[in-house]
């Protein structure tokens, strides 16, 4: 019995042991696990009158660098700051303007000849004159104004030696407003692969610029397409993944105007006539290889219409494209073109 009950106890303290040595080698495996689980820093404020956000596969705080940048933009493109370079030019003061304002300016004039004009950043004065108004009404303008305005379009009428801008018509205004913001997008991202980041997402109010993936996630980025809603509610249509690109999204539900018969016009001044464009086109969104491009043709589009858009498509595959517009019947419809993704 004696022999039978030392047997026993030796049995139950070698259990005992390897019961704790098992606890510890799962603690040591958890917590090492957990220890190297990855991480992204995330970082949000508000930039150029709306909000930013970006994600990145990194432990370091670029928020400071993040503001600088935006802080170098903002003087050299905000029609807000007077003492900008574009306001500057504006005025019609000679001075050398920055690399960013060059990169915006030949990017611009690209995508003006692209779209035959369509795409203008010398309309804003015209934009500024019809001032729909907080009720939503059209006022009416003369149309000798419009005229005289109208005078100073056009962005032939501009042009660029080395880091001056020469203007045929001094009363020529320009407002890079519609691809100043998908730029600052993509000089975030190049900012932060420069620090060797190939993993991250920057989005400026809706703008986004995606690279590598989602770490946390192990998985593509996905964004969301939004539903059109004339009351200002917010849902998601769709969302999509995003793969070493960038999406630019431009609508005109929330910013249109309503004529006395009921036609809906957007907040788009037609570059050709200087009056509102008449549209069915709710939604675009642009998938490009970087965040200025889709910016601006998301905005150049809203002005054509489905059709042409669907035209100018065609030698164009480099830009895919999502439509959301309003049928006869005032129903919504959707089209995907040059293989947008459907999820």
């Amino acid at each position: 019995m004696k022999d039978k009950r030392k047997k026993n106890v030796c049995h139950f303290e070698f259990s005992e042991k390897s019961q704790y040595f098992t606890l510890l080698i799962l603690v040591f495996f958890l917590f090492f696990s957990c220890e190297q689980e990855p991480k992204n820093t995330k970082l949000s404020g508000e930039v150029f009158g709306t909000g930013f956000s970006v994600i990145y596969d990194s432990e370091i705080n670029y928020q400071k660098q993040f503001d600088s940048l935006f802080h170098v933009i903002n003087l050299s493109m905000s029609t807000y700051q007077p003492d900008s370079d574009i306001s500057k030019i504006n005025r019609n003061l000679a001075f050398n303007i920055d690399s960013h304002f060059v990169t915006v300016f030949d990017a611009s004039k690209d995508i003006y000849k692209e779209t035959q004009g369509v795409f203008d950043p010398t309309i804003g004065a015209v934009v500024n004159a019809w001032d729909f108004g907080p009720e939503g009404k059209i006022e009416s303008l003369d149309n000798l104004k419009i005229d005289s305005l109208m005078l100073s379009v056009g962005l032939d009428k501009l042009s660029r030696t080395n880091l001056t801008i020469q203007k045929q018509n001094p009363n020529t205004f320009i407002d890079f407003n519609a691809i100043a913001k998908g730029y600052g997008v993509d000089v975030i991202g190049l900012f932060l692969e420069s620090k060797n980041i190939h993993n991250y997402l920057v989005e400026i109010g809706g703008e986004i610029r995606a690279r590598g993936k989602n770490i946390e996630k192990k998985s593509a980025w996905k964004v969301g397409v939004e539903e059109p809603h004339f009351d200002g509610t917010q849902s998601i249509l769709k969302a999509i993944s995003l793969h070493d690109e960038a999406m630019a999204t431009s609508g005109t539900y929330r910013k249109y105007k309503t004529d006395e018969n009921g036609n809906k016009y957007s907040h788009i001044i037609d570059t050709k006539t200087g009056y509102p464009s008449k549209t069915n086109l709710l939604s675009i969104s642009v998938l490009a290889k970087d965040c200025m491009t889709a910016d601006a043709y998301a905005t150049a589009f809203k002005a054509m219409g489905v059709e042409t858009v669907k035209e100018f498509l065609k030698t164009h595959p480099e830009l895919k494209v999502f439509l959301i517009y309003e049928n006869e019947n005032n129903e919504f419809e959707t089209v995907s073109l040059n293989g947008f993704p459907e999820s």
